[in-house]
Protein backbone atom coordinates (compact mmCIF):
# COMPACT_ATOMS: atom_id res chain seq x y z
CA UNK A 1 0.00 0.00 0.00
CA UNK A 2 1.61 3.36 -1.03
CA UNK A 3 2.56 5.92 1.63
CA UNK A 4 0.26 9.04 2.18
CA UNK A 5 3.62 10.98 0.80
CA UNK A 6 3.59 8.89 -2.44
CA UNK A 7 -0.07 9.46 -2.98
CA UNK A 8 0.29 13.48 -2.46
CA UNK A 9 3.41 13.56 -4.92
CA UNK A 10 1.52 11.53 -7.52
CA UNK A 11 -1.73 13.71 -6.70
CA UNK A 12 0.29 16.78 -7.81
CA UNK A 13 2.05 15.16 -10.78
CA UNK A 14 -1.25 14.23 -12.27
CA UNK A 15 -2.50 18.21 -11.46
CA UNK A 16 0.57 19.21 -13.03
CA UNK A 17 -0.49 16.67 -16.35
CA UNK A 18 -4.17 18.18 -16.32
CA UNK A 19 -2.94 21.52 -16.39
CA UNK A 20 -0.48 20.24 -19.81
CA UNK A 21 -3.40 18.37 -20.97
CA UNK A 22 -5.55 21.44 -20.77
CA UNK A 23 -3.57 23.63 -22.17
CA UNK A 24 -3.10 21.60 -25.53
CA UNK A 25 -6.72 21.70 -25.54
CA UNK A 26 -7.17 25.39 -25.93
CA UNK A 27 -3.94 25.29 -28.40
CA UNK A 28 -5.55 23.11 -30.50
CA UNK A 29 -9.11 24.63 -30.32
CA UNK A 30 -7.57 27.81 -31.21
CA UNK A 31 -5.73 26.25 -33.93
CA UNK A 32 -8.01 24.53 -35.50
CA UNK A 33 -10.46 27.20 -36.32
CA UNK A 34 -7.61 28.40 -38.48
CA UNK A 35 -7.59 25.02 -40.18
CA UNK A 36 -10.67 24.27 -40.62
CA UNK A 37 -11.60 27.54 -42.49
CA UNK A 38 -8.25 26.96 -44.84
CA UNK A 39 -9.57 23.70 -45.54
CA UNK A 40 -13.21 24.51 -46.08
CA UNK A 41 -11.78 27.62 -48.04
CA UNK A 42 -9.75 25.08 -50.37
CA UNK A 43 -12.79 22.42 -51.11
CA UNK A 44 -14.57 25.06 -53.28
CA UNK A 45 -11.25 25.31 -55.67
CA UNK A 46 -10.45 21.53 -55.58
CA UNK A 47 -14.32 21.06 -56.37
CA UNK A 48 -14.30 23.45 -59.57
CA UNK A 49 -10.98 21.81 -60.72
CA UNK A 50 -12.23 18.36 -60.70
CA UNK A 51 -15.14 19.81 -62.47
CA UNK A 52 -13.06 21.38 -64.85
CA UNK A 53 -11.11 17.89 -65.53
CA UNK A 54 -14.08 16.48 -65.69
CA UNK A 55 -15.02 18.58 -69.13
CA UNK A 56 -11.92 18.07 -70.74
CA UNK A 57 -10.97 14.44 -69.85
CA UNK A 58 -14.43 13.67 -71.41
CA UNK A 59 -13.29 14.67 -74.64
CA UNK A 60 -9.35 13.86 -74.63
CA UNK A 61 -9.91 10.28 -72.86
CA UNK A 62 -8.70 7.80 -75.19
CA UNK A 63 -7.71 9.66 -78.13
CA UNK A 64 -3.57 9.10 -79.27
CA UNK A 65 -2.94 12.31 -77.52
CA UNK A 66 -3.95 11.95 -74.26
CA UNK A 67 -1.34 12.75 -71.88
CA UNK A 68 -0.09 10.16 -69.91
CA UNK A 69 -1.25 11.59 -66.24
CA UNK A 70 -4.36 11.27 -67.62
CA UNK A 71 -4.04 7.81 -69.68
CA UNK A 72 -1.21 6.10 -67.55
CA UNK A 73 1.27 4.24 -68.78
CA UNK A 74 -0.70 1.40 -69.83
CA UNK A 75 0.06 -0.80 -66.67
CA UNK A 76 -0.95 -0.77 -62.75
CA UNK A 77 2.15 -3.26 -62.14
CA UNK A 78 4.49 -0.18 -59.80
CA UNK A 79 2.35 1.58 -56.91
CA UNK A 80 3.56 4.78 -55.20
CA UNK A 81 1.66 4.96 -51.97
CA UNK A 82 1.59 8.51 -50.69
CA UNK A 83 0.88 8.57 -46.73
CA UNK A 84 0.41 12.29 -44.87
CA UNK A 85 1.02 12.23 -41.55
CA UNK A 86 1.73 14.97 -38.74
CA UNK A 87 5.03 15.81 -37.52
CA UNK A 88 4.10 15.30 -33.69
CA UNK A 89 1.75 12.71 -32.17
CA UNK A 90 -1.02 12.97 -28.55
CA UNK A 91 -3.46 13.34 -31.15
CA UNK A 92 -5.07 10.72 -30.68
CA UNK A 93 -5.85 7.73 -33.20
CA UNK A 94 -5.11 10.30 -36.15
CA UNK A 95 -2.28 9.08 -37.49
CA UNK A 96 -2.04 5.60 -36.79
CA UNK A 97 -5.53 5.51 -38.67
CA UNK A 98 -3.79 7.03 -41.60
CA UNK A 99 -1.13 4.49 -41.78
CA UNK A 100 -3.46 1.48 -41.31
CA UNK A 101 -5.33 2.62 -44.25
CA UNK A 102 -2.04 2.51 -46.12
CA UNK A 103 -1.00 -0.69 -44.67
CA UNK A 104 -4.18 -2.45 -45.57
CA UNK A 105 -3.96 -1.12 -49.56
CA UNK A 106 -0.14 -2.26 -49.60
CA UNK A 107 -1.20 -5.73 -48.22
CA UNK A 108 -3.48 -5.93 -50.91
CA UNK A 109 -1.54 -5.07 -53.71
CA UNK A 110 1.75 -7.02 -52.64
CA UNK A 111 -1.23 -10.06 -52.11
CA UNK A 112 -1.59 -9.44 -56.04
CA UNK A 113 1.64 -9.49 -57.26
CA UNK A 114 2.28 -5.84 -57.81
CA UNK A 115 5.32 -4.07 -56.59
CA UNK A 116 4.46 -1.18 -53.74
CA UNK A 117 7.18 1.58 -53.03
CA UNK A 118 6.19 4.65 -50.07
CA UNK A 119 6.84 7.85 -49.95
CA UNK A 120 5.99 9.56 -46.56
CA UNK A 121 4.97 13.41 -45.62
CA UNK A 122 5.61 13.52 -41.58
CA UNK A 123 7.30 11.95 -38.98
CA UNK A 124 4.50 9.95 -37.71
CA UNK A 125 4.21 8.36 -41.10
CA UNK A 126 7.51 7.67 -41.12
CA UNK A 127 8.11 6.16 -37.84
CA UNK A 128 4.90 3.54 -38.45
CA UNK A 129 5.47 2.33 -42.12
CA UNK A 130 9.42 1.62 -41.55
CA UNK A 131 8.62 -0.78 -39.06
CA UNK A 132 7.28 -3.27 -41.98
CA UNK A 133 8.16 -1.32 -45.27
CA UNK A 134 11.63 -0.04 -44.43
CA UNK A 135 12.81 -1.62 -47.83
CA UNK A 136 10.54 -0.01 -50.09
CA UNK A 137 10.62 3.48 -48.86
CA UNK A 138 11.69 5.69 -51.78
CA UNK A 139 11.21 9.29 -50.39
CA UNK A 140 10.22 10.98 -47.26
CA UNK A 141 9.03 15.02 -46.85
CA UNK A 142 9.78 16.27 -43.44
CA UNK A 143 7.59 19.33 -42.73
CA UNK A 144 8.49 20.08 -39.02
CA UNK A 145 10.05 23.38 -39.59
CA UNK A 146 7.26 24.53 -41.38
CA UNK A 147 4.88 26.37 -39.06
CA UNK A 148 1.84 26.76 -41.64
CA UNK A 149 1.46 24.69 -44.51
CA UNK A 150 0.91 26.55 -48.00
CA UNK A 151 1.08 25.93 -51.56
CA UNK A 152 4.64 25.73 -52.10
CA UNK A 153 4.96 22.67 -50.10
CA UNK A 154 2.22 20.57 -51.89
CA UNK A 155 4.02 22.19 -55.41
CA UNK A 156 7.15 20.87 -53.90
CA UNK A 157 5.66 17.65 -52.96
CA UNK A 158 3.76 17.30 -56.02
CA UNK A 159 7.25 17.95 -58.26
CA UNK A 160 8.34 14.67 -56.57
CA UNK A 161 5.96 12.68 -57.41
CA UNK A 162 5.59 13.63 -61.17
CA UNK A 163 9.26 13.62 -61.20
CA UNK A 164 9.31 10.10 -59.89
CA UNK A 165 6.31 9.19 -62.42
CA UNK A 166 8.23 10.74 -65.33
CA UNK A 167 10.98 8.68 -64.69
CA UNK A 168 9.31 5.69 -64.87
CA UNK A 169 9.53 4.68 -61.17
CA UNK A 170 5.86 3.56 -60.86
CA UNK A 171 2.17 3.70 -62.70
CA UNK A 172 0.05 4.42 -60.06
CA UNK A 173 -0.15 6.83 -57.49
CA UNK A 174 -2.06 7.24 -54.44
CA UNK A 175 -2.86 9.49 -51.71
CA UNK A 176 -3.71 8.51 -47.96
CA UNK A 177 -4.64 11.62 -45.43
CA UNK A 178 -7.58 12.26 -43.17
CA UNK A 179 -10.47 14.18 -44.74
CA UNK A 180 -11.92 16.53 -41.83
CA UNK A 181 -15.44 16.51 -40.91
CA UNK A 182 -15.88 17.69 -37.48
CA UNK A 183 -13.89 17.71 -33.99
CA UNK A 184 -14.58 14.32 -33.62
CA UNK A 185 -14.78 12.65 -37.01
CA UNK A 186 -12.13 12.59 -39.09
CA UNK A 187 -12.05 9.72 -42.27
CA UNK A 188 -9.34 8.12 -43.50
CA UNK A 189 -9.08 8.58 -47.41
CA UNK A 190 -7.50 6.79 -50.18
CA UNK A 191 -7.32 9.05 -53.42
CA UNK A 192 -5.79 7.96 -56.75
CA UNK A 193 -3.96 10.99 -58.68
CA UNK A 194 -2.09 9.70 -61.11
CA UNK A 195 -3.60 8.63 -63.51
CA UNK A 196 -5.80 11.27 -62.98
CA UNK A 197 -9.39 9.65 -61.81
CA UNK A 198 -12.69 12.23 -62.39
CA UNK A 199 -15.54 10.93 -60.76
CA UNK A 200 -18.67 10.11 -62.38
CA UNK A 201 -20.98 12.82 -62.30
CA UNK A 202 -18.60 15.29 -62.04
CA UNK A 203 -19.94 18.54 -64.31
CA UNK A 204 -19.25 21.50 -65.23
CA UNK A 205 -20.82 24.79 -63.79
CA UNK A 206 -23.40 21.92 -61.59
CA UNK A 207 -24.80 20.94 -65.42
CA UNK A 208 -24.18 19.03 -68.57
CA UNK A 209 -22.75 21.30 -70.92
CA UNK A 210 -20.61 21.23 -74.22
CA UNK A 211 -17.43 23.73 -74.60
CA UNK A 212 -15.10 24.36 -77.42
CA UNK A 213 -11.88 24.55 -76.16
CA UNK A 214 -8.75 26.46 -77.85
CA UNK A 215 -6.05 25.33 -77.70
CA UNK A 216 -7.10 21.60 -78.13
CA UNK A 217 -7.98 19.08 -74.99
CA UNK A 218 -4.83 17.63 -75.05
CA UNK A 219 -2.68 20.83 -75.08
CA UNK A 220 -4.57 22.28 -72.12
CA UNK A 221 -4.46 19.05 -69.98
CA UNK A 222 -0.65 18.76 -70.62
CA UNK A 223 -0.73 21.81 -68.58
CA UNK A 224 -3.36 20.80 -66.17
CA UNK A 225 -2.82 18.06 -64.96
CA UNK A 226 0.39 18.85 -63.24
CA UNK A 227 -1.57 21.37 -61.55
CA UNK A 228 -4.23 19.20 -60.08
CA UNK A 229 -1.82 16.84 -58.74
CA UNK A 230 -0.64 20.06 -56.74
CA UNK A 231 -3.78 21.08 -55.91
CA UNK A 232 -5.14 17.71 -54.24
CA UNK A 233 -1.81 17.02 -52.55
CA UNK A 234 -2.28 21.02 -51.40
CA UNK A 235 -6.21 19.92 -50.58
CA UNK A 236 -5.35 16.68 -48.52
CA UNK A 237 -3.07 18.52 -46.27
CA UNK A 238 -4.94 20.88 -45.50
CA UNK A 239 -7.55 18.57 -44.62
CA UNK A 240 -5.09 17.07 -42.93
CA UNK A 241 -4.13 19.77 -40.87
CA UNK A 242 -7.59 20.34 -39.15
CA UNK A 243 -8.27 16.81 -39.22
CA UNK A 244 -4.98 16.54 -36.86
CA UNK A 245 -5.89 19.41 -34.64
CA UNK A 246 -9.52 18.15 -34.39
CA UNK A 247 -8.45 14.95 -32.62
CA UNK A 248 -5.78 16.59 -30.80
CA UNK A 249 -8.66 18.68 -29.59
CA UNK A 250 -10.64 15.51 -28.56
CA UNK A 251 -7.57 13.50 -27.02
CA UNK A 252 -6.79 16.25 -24.85
CA UNK A 253 -9.87 17.21 -23.26
CA UNK A 254 -10.62 13.11 -22.79
CA UNK A 255 -7.07 13.21 -21.37
CA UNK A 256 -8.10 16.14 -19.04
CA UNK A 257 -11.13 14.24 -17.88
CA UNK A 258 -9.13 11.02 -17.31
CA UNK A 259 -6.77 13.07 -15.20
CA UNK A 260 -9.47 14.36 -12.65
CA UNK A 261 -11.23 10.90 -12.57
CA UNK A 262 -7.79 9.63 -11.59
CA UNK A 263 -6.94 12.91 -9.15
CA UNK A 264 -10.88 12.01 -7.38
CA UNK A 265 -9.87 8.53 -6.71
CA UNK A 266 -6.43 9.65 -5.50
CA UNK A 267 -7.61 12.21 -3.28
CA UNK A 268 -10.13 10.04 -1.97
CA UNK A 269 -7.52 7.19 -1.22
CA UNK A 270 -5.21 9.25 0.38
CA UNK A 271 -7.87 10.62 2.61
CA UNK A 272 -8.53 6.99 3.59
CA UNK A 273 -4.91 6.53 4.25
CA UNK A 274 -4.84 9.71 6.22
CA UNK A 275 -7.78 8.97 8.72
CA UNK A 276 -6.77 5.43 9.04
CA UNK A 277 -3.61 6.54 10.03
CA UNK A 278 -4.54 9.18 12.60
CA UNK A 279 -6.94 6.14 13.85
CA UNK A 280 -4.11 4.23 14.83
CA UNK A 281 -1.88 6.86 16.37
CA UNK A 282 -5.18 7.68 17.94
CA UNK A 283 -5.14 4.05 19.38
CA UNK A 284 -2.12 4.03 20.33
CA UNK A 285 -1.91 6.93 22.26
CA UNK A 286 -4.92 5.43 24.53
CA UNK A 287 -3.29 1.90 24.72
CA UNK A 288 -0.15 3.47 26.56
CA UNK A 289 -2.32 5.80 28.64
CA UNK A 290 -4.15 3.25 29.75
CA UNK A 291 -0.96 1.06 30.40
CA UNK A 292 0.23 3.46 32.56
Amino acid sequence: MPSLKDLKNRIGSVKNTRKITKAMQMVAAAKLRRAQEAAEAARPYADRMSAVMAGLTAAAAGSEGAPRLLAGTGSDQRHLLVVLTSERGLAGGFNSSIVKLARQRAEELRGQGRDVAIMTVGKKAREQMKRDYSDRFVHHVDLSEVKRVGYDNARAIAQEILDRFDAGDYDVATLFYSRFESVISQVPTARQIIPAVVEEGTEVGGASALYDYEPGEEAILTDLLPRSVATQVFAALLENAASEQGARMTAMDNATRNAGDMIDRLTTEYNRSRQAAITKELIEIISGAEAL
